[in-house]
């Protein structure tokens, strides 16, 4: 049978040394040690992650994956589907409340754009009768508020991000290509140092397309928070994570100036 040393198994499925050693810590993967001490898997442990990656594709939170693993491990092909239902129905919920919420976003980005568009070029300083200074449209009540892309509105509110798994589920060329995405997006960006993470200031036209990446973003790296606040022509994104995630999150979208 195949054995596996950890960076064995991170080159055979995709998943680097430092998220296995993760994995183990949290009671998704086991390994059996040499007597010199070094870990060794079998070729079960491929087929495990393959389980914890789709997993994560779904959206599981770490506590559902551990018991999606021990019904996979113990149970049938029917009852890891009735397991599963219930799970891809509730993240299912979540998404679509998201995505009704980011339409809404994009929908008054666009009536602001149209707003803007209508002003006169007036040669005189802004004042109240601008337009584009008032952030309620036209006949609504509603304030404006900050866009928070977090897993959902109950991770949200627990603050989920600060105790979720500090693993990417993007492998390869997913990874790379949605790491070159992001320095695309966020390039030229003004950094400053909030608690727990970054703040990246831009341009407001790049609302749009940083939303869809952040969006994106909470699918694979569920320990990341995003935080979109808008300031006249300018865009302010925070990015947060939990101190494991520091580095990645350093990685991704830069260090404070």
């Amino acid at each position: 049978m195949a054995t596996y040393r950890i960076s064995q198994l991170a080159e055979r499925s995709g998943v680097p040394a430092t998220t296995l050693r993760y994995y183990e810590g949290a009671g998704l993967l086991s390994a059996d040690r040499t007597p010199a001490g070094y870990r060794v898997y079998g070729e079960a442990a491929v087929e495990r992650l393959g389980v914890i990656g789709a997993a994560k594709h779904l959206g599981l939170r770490l506590e559902e994956i551990v018991e999606l693993l021990a019904v996979w491990e113990a149970g049938t092909c029917s009852e890891v589907k009735a397991d599963l239902r219930p799970r891809i129905c509730a993240r299912l919920t979540d998404a679509e409340a998201r995505a009704a919420e980011l339409a809404a976003f994009t929908a008054s980005l666009h009536t602001a754009l149209e707003r803007l568009d209508a002003l006169p070029d007036r040669a005189s300083p802004c004042d109240p009768q601008c337009g584009f200074l008032s952030p309620v449209a036209s006949g609504s009540s509603r304030p404006p508020v900050d866009v928070v892309l977090s897993p959902s509105r109950q991770a949200a509110e627990s603050e989920a991000w600060r105790t979720a798994p500090v693993a990417c589920s993007l492998i390869g060329e997913g990874l790379a290509e949605r790491t070159v995405q992001w320095r695309e997006a966020v390039d030229g960006a003004v950094r400053a140092a909030v608690p727990d993470g970054l703040r990246l200031t831009l341009p407001v036209e790049r609302t749009s397309r940083i939303a869809e990446l952040a969006a994106a973003e909470q699918q694979c790296c569920a320990f990341f928070d995003f935080r979109l606040h808008l300031d006249g022509p300018h865009l302010h994104l925070e990015v947060r994570a939990s101190a494991e995630g520091t580095g990645l999150l350093n990685d991704l979208f830069g260090t404070a100036a």
